[in-house]
Protein backbone atom coordinates (compact mmCIF):
# COMPACT_ATOMS: atom_id res chain seq x y z
CA UNK A 1 0.00 0.00 0.00
CA UNK A 2 3.05 2.45 1.00
CA UNK A 3 4.50 1.94 -2.54
CA UNK A 4 0.84 3.06 -4.12
CA UNK A 5 0.64 5.82 -1.88
CA UNK A 6 3.45 7.28 -3.08
CA UNK A 7 3.15 6.94 -6.77
CA UNK A 8 0.14 8.76 -6.56
CA UNK A 9 2.18 11.24 -4.35
CA UNK A 10 4.53 11.44 -6.41
CA UNK A 11 1.73 12.11 -9.47
CA UNK A 12 0.07 14.88 -7.31
CA UNK A 13 3.11 16.43 -6.19
CA UNK A 14 4.03 17.10 -10.06
CA UNK A 15 0.84 18.29 -10.84
CA UNK A 16 0.47 20.74 -8.11
CA UNK A 17 3.79 21.72 -8.58
CA UNK A 18 2.78 22.83 -12.33
CA UNK A 19 -0.21 24.44 -10.36
CA UNK A 20 2.34 26.47 -8.53
CA UNK A 21 3.37 27.46 -11.90
CA UNK A 22 0.38 27.97 -13.29
CA UNK A 23 -1.08 30.49 -10.43
CA UNK A 24 2.38 32.27 -10.59
CA UNK A 25 1.29 32.91 -13.96
CA UNK A 26 -1.78 34.16 -13.55
CA UNK A 27 -0.97 36.36 -10.55
CA UNK A 28 1.15 38.41 -12.72
CA UNK A 29 -1.21 38.30 -15.74
CA UNK A 30 -4.26 39.28 -13.79
CA UNK A 31 -3.22 40.91 -10.59
CA UNK A 32 -5.60 40.57 -7.43
CA UNK A 33 -8.44 43.21 -8.68
CA UNK A 34 -11.73 42.71 -10.08
CA UNK A 35 -10.93 40.53 -13.01
CA UNK A 36 -8.50 38.26 -11.10
CA UNK A 37 -11.74 38.16 -8.74
CA UNK A 38 -13.80 37.43 -11.55
CA UNK A 39 -11.96 34.79 -13.06
CA UNK A 40 -10.87 33.02 -9.87
CA UNK A 41 -14.56 32.77 -8.56
CA UNK A 42 -15.64 30.76 -12.14
CA UNK A 43 -12.24 28.77 -11.94
CA UNK A 44 -12.67 27.76 -8.29
CA UNK A 45 -16.31 26.65 -9.39
CA UNK A 46 -15.26 24.29 -11.90
CA UNK A 47 -11.78 23.37 -9.89
CA UNK A 48 -14.31 22.15 -7.15
CA UNK A 49 -16.38 20.08 -10.06
CA UNK A 50 -12.57 19.18 -11.17
CA UNK A 51 -11.42 17.77 -7.64
CA UNK A 52 -14.98 16.47 -6.80
CA UNK A 53 -15.26 14.27 -10.06
CA UNK A 54 -11.68 13.60 -11.29
CA UNK A 55 -9.33 13.35 -8.12
CA UNK A 56 -10.37 10.19 -6.21
CA UNK A 57 -13.90 11.50 -5.19
CA UNK A 58 -15.81 8.97 -7.22
CA UNK A 59 -13.82 6.02 -6.04
CA UNK A 60 -16.28 6.29 -2.65
CA UNK A 61 -18.85 4.48 -4.81
CA UNK A 62 -17.56 2.94 -7.61
CA UNK A 63 -14.62 0.67 -6.26
CA UNK A 64 -17.26 -0.95 -4.07
CA UNK A 65 -19.57 -1.30 -6.27
CA UNK A 66 -17.36 -2.34 -9.36
CA UNK A 67 -15.12 -4.74 -6.85
CA UNK A 68 -18.49 -6.50 -5.38
CA UNK A 69 -20.09 -7.33 -8.70
CA UNK A 70 -16.05 -8.52 -9.97
CA UNK A 71 -16.06 -11.24 -6.55
CA UNK A 72 -19.40 -11.97 -7.21
CA UNK A 73 -20.28 -12.26 -11.11
CA UNK A 74 -17.13 -12.11 -12.77
CA UNK A 75 -15.36 -9.74 -14.68
CA UNK A 76 -17.58 -9.46 -17.79
CA UNK A 77 -20.36 -8.43 -15.46
CA UNK A 78 -17.98 -5.66 -13.66
CA UNK A 79 -17.25 -4.69 -17.48
CA UNK A 80 -20.51 -4.72 -18.34
CA UNK A 81 -21.62 -2.65 -14.78
CA UNK A 82 -18.59 -0.14 -16.22
CA UNK A 83 -20.13 0.70 -19.05
CA UNK A 84 -23.59 1.38 -18.01
CA UNK A 85 -21.69 3.85 -15.42
CA UNK A 86 -19.48 5.58 -17.92
CA UNK A 87 -22.34 6.15 -20.59
CA UNK A 88 -24.53 6.92 -18.34
CA UNK A 89 -22.11 9.50 -16.30
CA UNK A 90 -21.01 11.18 -19.07
CA UNK A 91 -24.88 11.78 -20.20
CA UNK A 92 -25.85 12.94 -16.67
CA UNK A 93 -23.01 15.47 -16.42
CA UNK A 94 -23.47 16.82 -20.03
CA UNK A 95 -27.22 17.45 -19.33
CA UNK A 96 -25.86 19.07 -16.21
CA UNK A 97 -23.35 21.69 -17.76
CA UNK A 98 -25.80 22.71 -20.13
CA UNK A 99 -28.37 23.43 -17.42
CA UNK A 100 -25.64 25.36 -15.02
CA UNK A 101 -24.62 27.23 -18.34
CA UNK A 102 -28.20 28.99 -18.88
CA UNK A 103 -28.49 29.30 -14.68
CA UNK A 104 -24.62 30.66 -14.86
CA UNK A 105 -25.73 34.25 -13.62
CA UNK A 106 -27.97 32.79 -10.53
CA UNK A 107 -24.92 30.91 -9.62
CA UNK A 108 -22.37 33.43 -9.74
CA UNK A 109 -24.78 35.79 -7.79
CA UNK A 110 -25.38 32.96 -5.15
CA UNK A 111 -21.05 32.26 -4.72
CA UNK A 112 -20.49 35.67 -5.04
CA UNK A 113 -23.30 37.97 -4.03
CA UNK A 114 -20.55 40.99 -3.49
CA UNK A 115 -20.21 40.92 -7.13
CA UNK A 116 -23.80 42.02 -7.59
CA UNK A 117 -24.22 45.30 -9.34
CA UNK A 118 -20.77 45.08 -10.61
CA UNK A 119 -19.09 44.29 -14.03
CA UNK A 120 -17.40 41.41 -11.75
CA UNK A 121 -20.85 39.66 -12.36
CA UNK A 122 -21.07 39.52 -16.10
CA UNK A 123 -17.14 38.84 -15.81
CA UNK A 124 -17.28 36.07 -13.69
CA UNK A 125 -20.43 34.55 -15.74
CA UNK A 126 -18.56 34.85 -18.92
CA UNK A 127 -15.52 33.11 -17.47
CA UNK A 128 -17.65 30.05 -15.83
CA UNK A 129 -19.22 29.58 -19.24
CA UNK A 130 -16.09 28.86 -21.36
CA UNK A 131 -14.92 27.18 -18.67
CA UNK A 132 -18.18 24.89 -18.81
CA UNK A 133 -17.01 22.53 -22.10
CA UNK A 134 -14.42 20.84 -18.68
CA UNK A 135 -17.04 18.94 -16.97
CA UNK A 136 -18.80 17.01 -20.37
CA UNK A 137 -15.00 15.76 -19.98
CA UNK A 138 -14.70 15.64 -16.56
CA UNK A 139 -17.75 13.21 -16.35
CA UNK A 140 -15.97 10.18 -18.13
CA UNK A 141 -12.77 10.84 -17.36
CA UNK A 142 -14.31 10.47 -13.20
CA UNK A 143 -15.22 6.84 -14.53
CA UNK A 144 -11.92 5.68 -16.28
CA UNK A 145 -9.59 6.93 -13.09
CA UNK A 146 -11.96 5.09 -10.54
CA UNK A 147 -11.85 1.77 -12.42
CA UNK A 148 -8.24 2.31 -13.43
CA UNK A 149 -7.41 2.78 -9.26
CA UNK A 150 -10.32 -0.33 -8.60
CA UNK A 151 -7.93 -2.48 -10.50
CA UNK A 152 -4.79 -1.25 -9.12
CA UNK A 153 -3.23 0.88 -12.00
CA UNK A 154 -2.36 3.71 -10.37
CA UNK A 155 0.15 5.06 -12.19
CA UNK A 156 -1.62 6.70 -15.06
CA UNK A 157 -4.51 8.03 -12.99
CA UNK A 158 -1.79 9.90 -10.85
CA UNK A 159 0.01 11.32 -14.24
CA UNK A 160 -2.95 12.30 -16.58
CA UNK A 161 -3.63 15.53 -14.08
CA UNK A 162 -0.55 17.11 -15.26
CA UNK A 163 -2.18 17.64 -18.62
CA UNK A 164 -4.63 20.08 -17.06
CA UNK A 165 -1.93 22.45 -15.62
CA UNK A 166 0.45 22.17 -18.70
CA UNK A 167 -2.18 23.37 -21.28
CA UNK A 168 -3.05 26.18 -19.22
CA UNK A 169 0.70 27.04 -18.91
CA UNK A 170 1.50 26.66 -22.36
CA UNK A 171 -1.04 29.42 -23.10
CA UNK A 172 -0.45 31.74 -20.61
CA UNK A 173 3.23 31.76 -21.59
CA UNK A 174 1.95 33.06 -25.06
CA UNK A 175 -0.09 35.38 -23.40
CA UNK A 176 3.11 36.44 -21.33
CA UNK A 177 4.97 36.50 -24.34
CA UNK A 178 2.43 38.77 -26.30
CA UNK A 179 0.53 40.57 -23.84
CA UNK A 180 -3.00 41.34 -23.82
CA UNK A 181 -5.77 43.37 -21.70
CA UNK A 182 -6.47 41.29 -18.25
CA UNK A 183 -9.89 40.95 -19.54
CA UNK A 184 -8.42 39.37 -23.12
CA UNK A 185 -6.10 37.20 -20.73
CA UNK A 186 -8.68 35.89 -18.66
CA UNK A 187 -10.94 35.28 -21.47
CA UNK A 188 -8.17 32.83 -23.19
CA UNK A 189 -7.70 31.55 -20.39
CA UNK A 190 -10.98 30.39 -19.23
CA UNK A 191 -11.56 28.89 -23.02
CA UNK A 192 -7.94 26.77 -22.26
CA UNK A 193 -10.02 24.87 -19.60
CA UNK A 194 -12.24 23.08 -21.91
CA UNK A 195 -9.34 21.82 -23.98
CA UNK A 196 -7.81 20.58 -21.05
CA UNK A 197 -10.51 18.25 -20.09
CA UNK A 198 -10.50 16.92 -23.81
CA UNK A 199 -6.89 16.26 -23.49
CA UNK A 200 -6.92 14.50 -20.26
CA UNK A 201 -10.14 12.27 -21.49
CA UNK A 202 -7.93 11.51 -24.82
CA UNK A 203 -5.01 10.07 -23.02
CA UNK A 204 -7.40 7.56 -20.66
CA UNK A 205 -8.68 6.20 -23.64
CA UNK A 206 -5.70 5.52 -25.54
CA UNK A 207 -5.05 3.09 -22.54
CA UNK A 208 -8.11 0.66 -22.19
CA UNK A 209 -6.20 -1.86 -23.82
CA UNK A 210 -9.23 -3.01 -26.28
CA UNK A 211 -12.12 -1.55 -24.39
CA UNK A 212 -11.81 -4.49 -21.84
CA UNK A 213 -12.20 -1.60 -18.85
CA UNK A 214 -15.92 -0.67 -19.37
CA UNK A 215 -17.76 -2.51 -22.25
CA UNK A 216 -20.24 -2.39 -23.71
CA UNK A 217 -21.82 1.06 -22.97
CA UNK A 218 -25.21 1.76 -22.46
CA UNK A 219 -27.12 4.43 -21.01
CA UNK A 220 -29.27 3.08 -18.02
CA UNK A 221 -30.83 4.46 -15.04
CA UNK A 222 -32.23 1.10 -13.81
CA UNK A 223 -32.37 -0.19 -10.07
CA UNK A 224 -28.29 -0.65 -10.10
CA UNK A 225 -27.49 2.29 -11.39
CA UNK A 226 -29.83 4.33 -9.09
CA UNK A 227 -28.49 2.36 -5.92
CA UNK A 228 -25.21 3.42 -7.39
CA UNK A 229 -25.83 7.02 -7.90
CA UNK A 230 -27.72 7.38 -4.44
CA UNK A 231 -24.36 6.15 -2.91
CA UNK A 232 -22.05 8.15 -5.28
CA UNK A 233 -23.70 11.51 -4.99
CA UNK A 234 -23.04 12.14 -1.25
CA UNK A 235 -19.46 10.71 -0.96
CA UNK A 236 -18.47 12.84 -4.27
CA UNK A 237 -19.39 15.80 -2.06
CA UNK A 238 -18.05 14.77 1.26
CA UNK A 239 -15.01 14.38 -0.79
CA UNK A 240 -14.81 17.78 -1.58
CA UNK A 241 -14.38 19.42 1.99
CA UNK A 242 -11.78 21.49 2.02
CA UNK A 243 -12.81 22.49 -1.99
CA UNK A 244 -16.09 23.79 -0.57
CA UNK A 245 -15.22 25.20 2.23
CA UNK A 246 -13.26 27.52 0.13
CA UNK A 247 -16.24 28.23 -2.02
CA UNK A 248 -18.35 29.28 1.16
CA UNK A 249 -15.83 31.86 2.41
CA UNK A 250 -15.63 32.79 -1.14
CA UNK A 251 -19.23 33.96 -0.60
CA UNK A 252 -18.34 36.40 2.18
CA UNK A 253 -15.14 37.41 0.84
CA UNK A 254 -16.49 38.47 -2.68
CA UNK A 255 -17.73 41.70 -0.49
CA UNK A 256 -14.22 42.70 0.08
CA UNK A 257 -11.94 44.07 -2.78
CA UNK A 258 -9.37 41.41 -3.32
CA UNK A 259 -10.37 39.24 -1.10
CA UNK A 260 -11.16 36.32 -3.10
CA UNK A 261 -7.63 36.67 -4.54
CA UNK A 262 -6.19 36.31 -1.67
CA UNK A 263 -7.52 33.59 -0.35
CA UNK A 264 -7.33 31.82 -3.46
CA UNK A 265 -3.63 31.85 -3.51
CA UNK A 266 -3.44 31.20 -0.22
CA UNK A 267 -5.07 27.97 -0.56
CA UNK A 268 -2.84 27.24 -3.28
CA UNK A 269 -0.20 26.66 -1.17
CA UNK A 270 -2.26 24.40 1.33
CA UNK A 271 -3.55 22.47 -1.33
CA UNK A 272 0.16 21.18 -2.38
CA UNK A 273 0.55 19.08 1.27
CA UNK A 274 -3.33 18.31 1.00
CA UNK A 275 -2.94 17.42 -2.59
CA UNK A 276 0.25 14.68 -2.43
CA UNK A 277 -1.35 13.38 0.97
CA UNK A 278 -5.43 13.44 0.59
CA UNK A 279 -5.73 12.56 -2.76
CA UNK A 280 -3.37 9.59 -1.99
CA UNK A 281 -5.33 8.57 0.43
CA UNK A 282 -8.75 8.95 -1.29
CA UNK A 283 -7.19 6.79 -4.21
CA UNK A 284 -5.29 4.22 -2.44
CA UNK A 285 -6.82 3.70 0.86
CA UNK A 286 -10.48 3.14 -0.52
CA UNK A 287 -9.37 0.26 -2.44
CA UNK A 288 -7.46 -1.29 0.49
CA UNK A 289 -10.11 -0.71 3.20
CA UNK A 290 -12.91 -2.30 0.62
CA UNK A 291 -11.06 -5.79 0.03
CA UNK A 292 -10.98 -5.83 3.84
CA UNK A 293 -14.28 -4.75 4.37
CA UNK A 294 -15.52 -7.20 1.68
CA UNK A 295 -13.22 -9.98 3.43
CA UNK A 296 -14.00 -9.21 6.78
CA UNK A 297 -10.29 -9.01 7.45
CA UNK A 298 -10.12 -6.56 10.93
CA UNK A 299 -6.31 -6.67 11.07
CA UNK A 300 -5.50 -5.49 7.34
CA UNK A 301 -8.07 -2.60 8.47
CA UNK A 302 -6.55 -1.42 11.36
CA UNK A 303 -3.19 -2.04 9.45
CA UNK A 304 -4.65 0.15 6.48
CA UNK A 305 -5.86 2.43 8.73
CA UNK A 306 -2.50 3.20 10.68
CA UNK A 307 -0.64 3.17 8.03
CA UNK A 308 -2.71 6.16 6.23
CA UNK A 309 -2.65 8.19 9.79
CA UNK A 310 0.89 7.90 10.24
CA UNK A 311 1.32 9.32 6.96
CA UNK A 312 -1.42 11.77 7.37
CA UNK A 313 -0.06 13.37 10.09
CA UNK A 314 4.28 12.82 9.28
CA UNK A 315 3.48 14.18 6.36
CA UNK A 316 0.94 17.14 6.87
CA UNK A 317 2.25 18.64 10.24
CA UNK A 318 5.73 19.75 9.47
CA UNK A 319 4.01 21.04 6.07
CA UNK A 320 1.64 22.95 8.29
CA UNK A 321 4.04 24.21 10.70
CA UNK A 322 6.98 25.22 7.95
CA UNK A 323 4.01 27.26 6.32
CA UNK A 324 3.15 29.22 9.08
CA UNK A 325 6.71 30.29 9.83
CA UNK A 326 7.42 30.68 6.15
CA UNK A 327 4.54 32.21 4.67
CA UNK A 328 5.74 35.58 4.16
CA UNK A 329 8.68 34.60 1.58
CA UNK A 330 6.87 32.04 0.37
CA UNK A 331 4.36 33.82 -0.91
CA UNK A 332 6.51 36.77 -2.17
CA UNK A 333 8.73 34.20 -3.88
CA UNK A 334 5.85 33.06 -6.08
CA UNK A 335 3.39 35.53 -5.94
CA UNK A 336 4.80 39.08 -5.88
CA UNK A 337 5.36 40.28 -9.38
CA UNK A 338 3.91 41.68 -12.43
CA UNK A 339 0.54 42.70 -11.56
CA UNK A 340 0.37 41.40 -7.96
CA UNK A 341 1.74 43.52 -5.63
CA UNK A 342 3.53 43.43 -2.20
CA UNK A 343 0.63 44.52 -0.25
CA UNK A 344 -1.20 41.38 -1.88
CA UNK A 345 1.50 39.31 -1.07
CA UNK A 346 1.12 40.74 2.78
CA UNK A 347 -2.44 40.15 2.99
CA UNK A 348 -2.15 36.71 0.92
CA UNK A 349 0.82 35.86 3.75
CA UNK A 350 -1.67 36.94 6.28
CA UNK A 351 -3.91 34.54 4.84
CA UNK A 352 -1.95 31.62 4.77
CA UNK A 353 -1.22 31.35 8.15
CA UNK A 354 -4.37 30.80 9.11
CA UNK A 355 -5.17 28.73 6.30
CA UNK A 356 -2.76 26.28 7.39
CA UNK A 357 -3.85 25.56 10.64
CA UNK A 358 -6.72 23.50 8.96
CA UNK A 359 -4.39 21.66 7.19
CA UNK A 360 -4.09 18.43 9.25
CA UNK A 361 -7.93 18.73 10.06
CA UNK A 362 -8.61 18.19 6.52
CA UNK A 363 -5.82 15.41 5.64
CA UNK A 364 -7.43 13.51 8.99
CA UNK A 365 -10.70 13.66 7.32
CA UNK A 366 -8.89 12.38 3.86
CA UNK A 367 -7.54 9.55 6.45
CA UNK A 368 -10.87 8.64 8.28
CA UNK A 369 -13.33 8.83 5.39
CA UNK A 370 -12.27 5.95 3.63
CA UNK A 371 -13.06 3.84 6.24
CA UNK A 372 -16.62 4.65 5.79
CA UNK A 373 -16.50 4.81 1.76
CA UNK A 374 -15.52 1.45 1.96
CA UNK A 375 -18.36 0.41 3.93
CA UNK A 376 -20.68 2.16 1.28
CA UNK A 377 -21.57 4.75 3.63
CA UNK A 378 -21.14 7.88 2.30
CA UNK A 379 -23.74 9.71 4.49
CA UNK A 380 -22.99 10.14 7.28
CA UNK A 381 -19.17 11.85 5.86
CA UNK A 382 -21.46 13.95 3.56
CA UNK A 383 -23.68 15.25 6.94
CA UNK A 384 -19.92 16.03 8.33
CA UNK A 385 -18.84 17.92 5.34
CA UNK A 386 -22.17 20.06 5.52
CA UNK A 387 -21.75 20.76 9.14
CA UNK A 388 -18.35 21.95 8.44
CA UNK A 389 -20.26 24.40 5.40
CA UNK A 390 -22.21 25.81 7.29
CA UNK A 391 -19.63 26.40 10.15
CA UNK A 392 -17.12 28.33 7.84
CA UNK A 393 -20.37 30.74 6.14
CA UNK A 394 -21.44 31.56 9.70
CA UNK A 395 -17.92 32.14 11.20
CA UNK A 396 -16.72 34.15 7.92
CA UNK A 397 -19.36 36.72 8.07
CA UNK A 398 -18.62 36.92 12.12
CA UNK A 399 -14.53 36.91 11.55
CA UNK A 400 -14.65 39.02 8.29
CA UNK A 401 -16.40 41.55 9.43
CA UNK A 402 -13.62 42.48 11.70
CA UNK A 403 -10.76 40.90 10.57
CA UNK A 404 -11.09 40.76 6.89
CA UNK A 405 -9.55 38.06 4.65
CA UNK A 406 -7.87 37.28 7.75
CA UNK A 407 -10.45 36.50 9.35
CA UNK A 408 -12.07 34.30 6.70
CA UNK A 409 -9.20 31.70 6.66
CA UNK A 410 -9.47 31.87 10.66
CA UNK A 411 -13.08 30.57 9.80
CA UNK A 412 -12.04 27.86 7.57
CA UNK A 413 -9.83 26.34 9.90
CA UNK A 414 -12.56 26.46 12.71
CA UNK A 415 -14.65 24.57 10.27
CA UNK A 416 -12.47 21.87 8.85
CA UNK A 417 -11.65 21.50 12.75
CA UNK A 418 -15.57 20.94 13.96
CA UNK A 419 -15.73 18.64 10.67
CA UNK A 420 -12.88 16.12 11.69
CA UNK A 421 -14.31 16.37 15.49
CA UNK A 422 -17.21 15.39 14.60
CA UNK A 423 -15.85 12.65 12.13
CA UNK A 424 -13.89 10.97 14.46
CA UNK A 425 -16.56 10.95 17.12
CA UNK A 426 -19.01 9.04 14.59
CA UNK A 427 -16.01 6.76 13.52
CA UNK A 428 -15.78 5.42 17.15
CA UNK A 429 -19.36 5.29 17.23
CA UNK A 430 -20.19 3.28 13.88
CA UNK A 431 -17.29 1.74 13.64
CA UNK A 432 -14.53 1.75 16.32
CA UNK A 433 -11.59 2.43 14.42
CA UNK A 434 -8.05 2.08 16.10
CA UNK A 435 -4.43 1.99 15.23
CA UNK A 436 -1.94 -0.66 15.39
CA UNK A 437 1.18 -0.84 18.26
CA UNK A 438 3.04 0.01 15.52
CA UNK A 439 1.54 3.87 14.70
CA UNK A 440 1.11 4.36 18.57
CA UNK A 441 4.84 4.16 18.93
CA UNK A 442 5.59 6.04 15.92
CA UNK A 443 3.04 8.77 16.11
CA UNK A 444 4.43 10.67 19.47
CA UNK A 445 7.93 10.64 17.90
CA UNK A 446 6.39 12.22 14.83
CA UNK A 447 4.96 15.04 17.18
CA UNK A 448 7.77 15.70 18.95
CA UNK A 449 10.41 15.98 15.82
CA UNK A 450 7.54 18.41 13.98
CA UNK A 451 7.53 20.15 17.13
CA UNK A 452 11.04 20.66 17.28
CA UNK A 453 11.70 21.09 13.39
CA UNK A 454 8.93 24.08 13.63
CA UNK A 455 10.40 25.46 17.20
CA UNK A 456 14.23 25.44 15.17
CA UNK A 457 13.12 26.82 11.88
CA UNK A 458 11.37 29.95 13.38
CA UNK A 459 14.73 30.53 15.27
CA UNK A 460 16.34 30.16 12.11
CA UNK A 461 13.87 32.88 10.23
CA UNK A 462 14.45 35.67 13.04
CA UNK A 463 18.14 34.98 12.07
CA UNK A 464 18.46 34.51 8.31
CA UNK A 465 19.05 38.00 6.58
CA UNK A 466 16.70 39.49 4.20
CA UNK A 467 17.41 40.01 0.44
CA UNK A 468 16.11 42.32 -2.01
CA UNK A 469 16.89 40.31 -5.43
CA UNK A 470 14.50 37.44 -6.29
CA UNK A 471 17.70 34.22 -6.70
CA UNK A 472 19.00 35.52 -3.09
CA UNK A 473 15.38 34.98 -1.90
CA UNK A 474 14.81 31.89 -3.34
CA UNK A 475 17.82 31.08 -2.27
CA UNK A 476 17.55 31.88 1.62
CA UNK A 477 14.15 30.53 1.26
CA UNK A 478 15.97 26.54 -0.10
CA UNK A 479 18.03 26.85 2.85
CA UNK A 480 15.51 27.24 5.55
CA UNK A 481 13.53 24.49 3.98
CA UNK A 482 16.55 21.74 3.89
CA UNK A 483 17.62 22.81 7.20
CA UNK A 484 13.48 21.96 8.28
CA UNK A 485 13.53 18.96 6.91
CA UNK A 486 16.84 17.81 7.93
CA UNK A 487 15.91 18.59 11.86
CA UNK A 488 12.50 16.84 11.07
CA UNK A 489 14.41 13.54 9.73
CA UNK A 490 17.46 13.44 12.21
CA UNK A 491 14.83 12.20 15.33
CA UNK A 492 12.78 10.14 12.82
CA UNK A 493 15.92 7.74 11.66
CA UNK A 494 17.77 8.07 15.23
CA UNK A 495 14.51 6.72 16.48
CA UNK A 496 13.85 4.32 13.68
CA UNK A 497 10.69 5.40 12.58
CA UNK A 498 11.81 6.63 9.70
CA UNK A 499 14.25 3.78 7.91
CA UNK A 500 16.20 4.49 4.37
CA UNK A 501 15.74 1.02 3.64
CA UNK A 502 12.01 1.29 4.10
CA UNK A 503 12.06 4.23 1.77
CA UNK A 504 14.32 2.76 -0.95
CA UNK A 505 12.15 -0.45 -1.12
CA UNK A 506 8.89 1.14 -1.53
CA UNK A 507 10.40 3.62 -3.88
CA UNK A 508 11.92 0.56 -5.73
CA UNK A 509 8.63 -1.09 -5.90
CA UNK A 510 6.77 2.19 -6.85
CA UNK A 511 8.79 2.68 -10.27
CA UNK A 512 8.51 -1.38 -10.68
CA UNK A 513 5.09 -1.23 -10.67
CA UNK A 514 4.79 1.91 -12.73
CA UNK A 515 6.77 0.35 -15.54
Amino acid sequence: MIRSILMVSTGTLASRLLGFVRDAMVAALLGAGAVADAFLVAFQLVNVVRRLLTEGALNAALIPAWARIDAREGPEAAAAFAGRVLCTVGVAVLVAALLIGLAMPTVIALVAPGFIGHPALQLAVDHARLMLPYLAFAGPVTVMMGLYNAQGRFALTAFSPLLFNGALIAVMTLLLAFPQAATTAAMAMAATVGIAGFLQLSMLSLRQHGGRLAAPLRLSFDHQMRDFFRKALPGMVASSGPQLLIVGAAIVASTMPSAVSWLYFANRLIELPLGIVGTAMGTVLIPELTRAAREDDHAMMTHAQSRGIELAIGLTLPATLGLIVLSEPIVRLLFEHGAFTAHDAAATAQALLWLALALPAHVLIKALSPAFFARENTHTPLVVTLVGLAVAIVAAYLLGASFGASGIAAAIALAAWSSAAVLMIQAGRTFGWAIDADAKRRLPVIVLAAALMGALLWLLAQAMPTADHKLGRAALLALQIACGLAIYAVPLMLTGTLRWRDVRASLKKSRDTAA
